[in-house]
C-alpha cells in the first residue's frame, strides 16, 4: 500500500496539468483514463533496484549536473561485439573516467535500411547480433552496481517499414494505417511539401514515398523509415510505454531522437510546432511520475534560438538536457579560420541563458559536422559568405586546401547548392592521422596539442562532457567501409569504426601519442572533477583576451576564479586577460605572477587558477 501511495502522491502532484495538456491534443477523457493505467502498469513493473535509485534521485535533484559526471558514447559492434562483451569491457570504460555511457542505436533494425540503427523494426528487442533484451539489462545492471549511468536512443519520429505497425497498415489493417501519414493520391503530399524542408535532399529527395501498391507514406527522413502520427493518442500511448519499457531495464538517460519533428501539420514546416512542446511537456511528467531517476535528452540539432525553447521553464520544465550542437560546429569553424570571434559571440549568447540550461558539450559524435553557423554575423562583421565560406571549411577539413593537415570525408555532397557536411574522426580533423602517415614527429606533437586543446575547451563548458569511443587513444578514420556493400554509400561510418584495442594497448607508454592523449585527457577530466569552479551553478563569461585567435573563458564560483584561454591558431600568440595578481596554470602546474600577457603555443590552452 505505501508503494502505491508512493504512485498516486506523484501522479496527484502531475494530475491536472497532464489532463489539460492530453485533452488539448486529443480531446478524449477515456483514452486518458486508458493512458494513466498504462503509467500505472509501468510502475508497477518497475523492480525495486530501479525504484530505490528513483527514491535517492528525488532526494537529490541535482545529481545530474555535478561537474564529475563524464560521458563517452559508442557502438556496441565496434567497441565489443556484444552487450556482454562491453559489460566484459567496463573496467576499461571505469579506466577512462566514465560515469555516462551512450550506446548507439542498437534495438532490432533491417539489415542494410537502417540509417545507422534509426529506422527501428522492434523497440522491445535488441539486433540478433548485439545480444538480446535479457543480455541489455544486465549490462544495465552491472553499470548501476559501478555507477554508470546507461543511455539509449529512443526514435520518436518513425518506423523502419518492417515494424508490426508499418506491415499491418500497409496490409489495411483497421487502425494501423491511422498510427502513419498514409494517402492515396499525391494531392495532400504535394501542399505538405510546399512548406516542408527537405532532411536529405540528395540522398533522400522528398518527405513522401510511394509505396508498390500505389499508396503513399510520409518519409522525412529515408524512404524505409515511416513518420509516425502523433495527432492519434495510440501512437503517444504505445510510444510512451514503449520508453517506459526501456526505462525499466535500467535505462537512466533516455535521448529523444529527432523530437523537433514529431508533430505534423498542412501548411507548416512541421519542425518545432507548440505540440511538439506539450508531448515533451508530458514525457517529463510521465517520466517524474513512473521513473524519476530518468533523464530525457533533446536531440534538437538547429540554431541556439530554437534548441532553448526545449527546456520548458523552470516551473514547467520539458528535457532536462540537450545538445551543444551550435558550439559543437563552431569550434570545428574556429579552428580552420585561426579566429575566435564567432565562438565569443555564440559563447555570449550562451552565458546569458538560465544556469538551470544543462547542455551535453562534445567534439565528435555519430553524426556528420553540419556547418549551421551564424551566417548573417559573419557577414555583417566579416563579410563572410554562407557558400564560399562552406566550401573553405570542408576543403580545410578534407585537407584540399593547401598546408591543411585534416583528414575528413564529405557527406551529402551537393555541388549543385555548395553545400555539404563533414565526417572524420577527432584525431584525423586535428591532424595527427597525417601527422603519424608522414612520421613527422614535430607535427604529431602539434596535432596531439590541437586534440588535447579542443577536449579542455569542450571541458571548459557548463554541462556534460561526453567524448566520442576511440578519441580517448587517438583513433583515425576508418576508410575501410568503402568496401563494405552495406555502409559505402554513407561516409559517416568513416568515423564510425571498429575500435582499435591495439591502440588501446599503448595508451600507458607515455612516449605514443595514444599515451600523450589518454593522459592528458584524464588529467584534464580530473582536474574538472576536483575545480569547484566547473560547477553548473557557477558564473561564467567570456571576455577580451587581446587577440582575436584566442578566447578567453572565465569561470568563478565564490572566491575562486579560473581564466581559460585556448588558441586557435597555428602560431605562437602573446594574450592574456586583464588581471591582477598571480594565478597557477593547472595542467602544468606552473606559476604566474601575471596573467596579461602569456605565450601560447600553438593550439595550445591555459587553465589558470586564481592564487
Amino acid at each position: 500500500m505505501m508503494k502505491q501511495a508512493k504512485f498516486d502522491q506523484r501522479l496527484s502532484q502531475h494530475y491536472d496539468e497532464l489532463k489539460w495538456l492530453y485533452m488539448e491534443l486529443y480531446r478524449d477523457e477515456a483514452a486518458f483514463d486508458r493512458f494513466l493505467a498504462m503509467l500505472e502498469r509501468s510502475w508497477k513493473e518497475r523492480k525495486r533496484p530501479l525504484r530505490d535509485q528513483d527514491a535517492r534521485r528525488e532526494a537529490d535533484l541535482e545529481w545530474y549536473r555535478r561537474r564529475d559526471l563524464l560521458g563517452m558514447m559508442l557502438y556496441v559492434d565496434a567497441f565489443a561485439g556484444t552487450l556482454a562483451g562491453v559489460r566484459e569491457k567496463l573496467d576499461y570504460i571505469q579506466e577512462c573516467g566514465v560515469n555516462y555511457l551512450h550506446l548507439m542505436p542498437l534495438l532490432d533494425t533491417p539489415r542494410g535500411r537502417s540509417d545507422g540503427g534509426y529506422a527501428v523494426s522492434d523497440f522491445r528487442s535488441v539486433r540478433p547480433d548485439l545480444g538480446t533484451m535479457a543480455d541489455l539489462e544486465a549490462l544495465a545492471d552491472a553499470c548501476r552496481r559501478q555507477g554508470i549511468n546507461l543511455c539509449l536512443d529512443f526514435v520518436m519520429n518513425h518506423t523502419s517499414e518492417d515494424h508490426a505497425w508499418a506491415k499491418k497498415a500497409r496490409a489495411g489493417e483497421p487502425g494501423y494505417r491511422e498510427r502513419y501519414f498514409f494517402y492515396d493520391s499525391w494531392d495532400i503530399p504535394r501542399e505538405f511539401e510546399k512548406t516542408v524542408p527537405q532532411v536529405f535532399p540528395t540522398t533522400a529527395p522528398g518527405s513522401f514515398t510511394q509505396l508498390d501498391n500505389g499508396q503513399i507514406v510520409m518519409t522525412s527522413f529515408y524512404p524505409y523509415q515511416w513518420d509516425l502520427n502523433y495527432a492519434n493518442p495510440v501512437v503517444f500511448h504505445d510510444m510512451t510505454e514503449n520508453l517506459l519499457f526501456l526505462a525499466n531495464r535500467g535505462i537512466n538517460v533516455i535521448r529523444l531522437d529527432a523530437i523537433p519533428y514529431i508533430w505534423k501539420e498542412l501548411g507548416t514546416s512541421c519542425r518545432n510546432l507548440p505540440q511538439v512542446h506539450n508531448l515533451a511537456r508530458m514525457l517529463r511528467m510521465v517520466c517524474q511520475i513512473v521513473c524519476p531517476g530518468v533523464l530525457l535528452l533533446g536531440e534538437v540539432v538547429m540554431e541556439p534560438a530554437k534548441v532553448a525553447p526545449y527546456f520548458g521553464t523552470t516551473e514547467k520544465p520539458e528535457c532536462h538536457m540537450l545538445y551543444n550542437v551550435t558550439t559543437m560546429a563552431t569550434t570545428w569553424h574556429t579552428l580552420a579560420v585561426g579566429d575566435a570571434s564567432l565562438l565569443r559571440h555564440q559563447m555570449e549568447a550562451l552565458c546569458a541563458l538560465p544556469k538551470e540550461f544543462l547542455f551535453l558539450n562534445y567534439l565528435r559524435c555519430h553524426d556528420d559536422i553540419g556547418w549551421g553557423l551564424d551566417y548573417p554575423w559573419l557577414q555583417d562583421r566579416f563579410h563572410i559568405f554562407e557558400v564560399a565560406h562552406k566550401k573553405y571549411l570542408n576543403d580545410w577539413f578534407t585537407s584540399r586546401w593547401p598546408g591543411s593537415p585534416a583528414r575528413g570525408e564529405l557527406y551529402n555532397d551537393d555541388p549543385r547548392l555548395g553545400d555539404a557536411r563533414l565526417c572524420g574522426t577527432t584525431a584525423s580533423l586535428c591532424g595527427v592521422e597525417a601527422a603519424d602517415f608522414e612520421g613527422d614527429p614535430f607535427k604529431l606533437e602539434r596535432a596531439v596539442s590541437c586534440d588535447l586543446t579542443l577536449h579542455a575547451w569542450m571541458l571548459s563548458q557548463s554541462g556534460i562532457p561526453v567524448i566520442y569511443s576511440g578519441d580517448e587513444v587517438g583513433r583515425f578514420n576508418d576508410y575501410t567501409y568503402h568496401d563494405d556493400p552495406d555502409k559505402r554509400e554513407d561516409s559517416r561510418y568513416l568515423h564510425r569504426g571498429a575500435f582499435q584495442w591495439d591502440l588501446a594497448q599503448l595508451r600507458n607508454n607515455p612516449n605514443t601519442y595514444q599515451g600523450k592523449l589518454f593522459h592528458g585527457l584524464r588529467r584534464l577530466e580530473k582536474l574538472r572533477a576536483g575545480e569547484p569552479c566547473f560547477d553548473a551553478d557557477a558564473d561564467v563569461w567570456v571576455e577580451d583576451s587581446g587577440d582575436s585567435r584566442v578566447l578567453a573563458l572565465c569561470r568563478r564560483k565564490g572566491e575562486r576564479e579560473l581564466v581559460c584561454l585556448f588558441n586557435f591558431s597555428n602560431q605562437f600568440v602573446w594574450s592574456g586577460a586583464d588581471r591582477e595578481g598571480a594565478y597557477t596554470e593547472l595542467m602544468y602546474d606552473t606559476h604566474y605572477d601575471s596573467i596579461r600577457s602569456l605565450e601560447l603555443w600553438p593550439n595550445g590552452f591555459a587553465w589558470l587558477l586564481r592564487d
